[in-house]
């Protein structure tokens, strides 16, 4: 299987500055790439394939000398980075690859291999740039395939690499009623379970949003170009990094949690980017991060053998009895608990949807009774 290691990295300064120089140059080739295909597709009806620019980079470098004091492997990985946002777009329909630009505060680039990891004096070596001090605050076992070195908008830099255990990927484990649990999650609530048991919304960015309007303003408020700005920008910036810091670490131990009580999760398929047009709603969708959180699950049930199942985003699980099955289409978002005019149940709005999602998707799989 494939895993992740991300570690902080300490450059001196002169690192850094070799940093900035890769983080330009492979910028520069993946616009250069971009830019290629894009003509050769008006021009020929067809798209420059991946080797084909790497040859030409060599071609590039007599243009551009500068681009020599970069490593190459990085460069050609901003060619793999573009094949694969084309892919994803032809493929999920994730957008078109945009141009990059170098006032994104995110800026990376990846070191395909030539690169060594020395946990006993916690370094790292990059190719071009030399010995790193890490914080290699765990080990790890397996072939070491592409790291991927990036800074954040706060001034920090981290290397994730991706680690290769050999290890096949677990069987599923089987899977009945009594180990199945659905999962609704919500606003109020940012989860509920079929078991009845709900898990409170933390809303970290509700905490912190006064906070951070008090900084956007102070940073209005400074000369742009100014160090007081940048100043200013980097306390915004430590507190997006705060508040993200916090949901994932909240998600990661609940995620790790259901994982590990269940043989199965069922899981509603909701359309979260048509919900966040929703301006009512947006604020708090956005501040739950559904989609990280089931990103979370499915990677780690993957990882332990364990099953998401899915209903449909247009299954009405909410208005439906999960005794008699009967549809209440009046139910609104403000009714929170409402009672069965055919079998008189009384019902928790969120607890009902979680017993519902958990009984259609068992239903698709024929395990209804097992």
């Amino acid at each position: 299987m494939l895993k992740a290691y991300k570690y902080r990295i300490y450059p001196t300064k002169e690192q850094e500055e070799s940093f900035f120089q890769h983080f330009g140059a492979c910028r520069f080739v993946y616009n250069w790439a971009l830019e290629n295909k894009i003509k050769s597709y008006e021009q020929n009806d067809k798209s420059v394939s991946r080797f084909t620019l790497n040859k030409m980079i060599t071609e590039l470098k007599e243009e551009h000398t500068w681009l020599k004091d970069v490593n190459s492997q990085s460069l050609q990985g901003a060619t793999l980075n573009l094949e694969t946002a084309f892919t994803k777009f032809f493929r999920e329909k994730k957008g078109f690859p945009n141009f990059k630009s170098k006032k994104n505060p995110v800026q990376s680039f990846s070191v395909p291999q030539f690169y060594e990891v020395d946990f006993d004096n916690n370094k790292v070596k990059l190719p071009k740039i030399g010995w790193i001090k890490t914080k290699l605050h765990r080990k790890f076992k397996g072939i070491e395939k592409t790291a991927t070195l990036s800074r954040t908008p706060t001034g920090k830099y981290y290397i994730s690499i991706l680690v290769d255990d050999e290890q096949e990927t677990p069987v599923k484990s089987l899977f009945n009623e009594k180990v199945t649990v659905g999962i609704d999650i919500g606003i109020k609530d940012f989860a509920i379970l079929s078991n009845g048991k709900k898990i409170d919304n933390p809303k970290y960015l509700k905490t912190s949003i006064q906070r951070l309007h008090v900084l956007q303003r102070r940073m209005s408020r400074k000369q742009k170009g100014s160090k007081n700005r940048a100043k200013a920008r980097n306390a915004v910036s430590k507190l997006h990094e705060k508040i993200s810091n916090q949901r994932n670490d909240f998600q990661h131990k609940l995620s790790s949690k259901l994982i590990g009580e269940n043989q199965a999760l069922a899981l509603e398929t909701l359309n979260v980017s048509g919900m966040l047009k929703n301006h009512c709603l947006a604020l708090h969708i956005a501040d739950a991060s559904w989609s990280s959180f089931v990103t979370k699950l499915e990677y780690k049930a993957e990882w332990f053998g364990k099953t998401i199942l899915r209903i449909g985003q247009f299954e009405p699980s909410t208005k439906i009895c999960n005794v008699c099955g009967y549809h209440n289409k009046n139910l609104t978002l403000a009714d929170r608990e409402w009672q069965c005019p055919d079998c008189k149940t009384n019902h928790d709005r969120d607890v009902n949807a979680a017993i519902n999602i958990k009984k259609s998707a068992l239903n698709k799989q024929n395990l209804i009774g097992i």
